[in-house]
């Protein structure tokens, strides 16, 4: 049998070692923007059930979304679609090789995020 001996091993120092990126902390946004995209999902089939259910529902769900907090979920909801978006388009690239050198992958996060939000703001304005 294996000589274990766990009380005497290091705990894994990638905590205290390294030091966060903004490549990896661009990717976690991507998560959590898919996240947010799947709760700007839900919202639009509860307006859609509100609008088959009765005129009344509608009327309150509809309410809700056209307030000044409905506008600025869906203001957000837009900018995370577009983000999530850019953020796949930009793993895609990875996976062909491009673009995988860390200055421009660092170029490529601070991109995704200005042209998100440039895109978030034209459809703000256009619609």
């Amino acid at each position: 049998m294996a000589d274990v001996n766990r009380g005497n091993r290091p705990l894994s120092p990638h905590l205290q070692i390294y030091r966060p990126q903004l490549t990896s902390a661009s990717s976690i946004l991507v998560r959590i923007t898919g996240i947010v995209c799947l709760g700007a999902a839900l919202l639009v089939v509860v307006w859609l059930l509100a609008a088959v259910s009765s005129e009344q529902s509608f009327a309150v769900v509809d309410g809700l979304m056209r307030s000044v907090i409905g506008d600025l979920v869906m203001f957000v909801a837009t900018w995370a679609i577009f983000y999530h978006m850019l953020g796949r388009l930009r793993h895609v690239l990875w996976d062909f090789g491009h673009f995988v050198e860390v200055d421009i992958s660092e170029k490529m996060a601070k991109g995704m995020f200005a042209l998100s939000t440039v895109l978030a703001l034209l459809v703000a304005i256009v619609f």
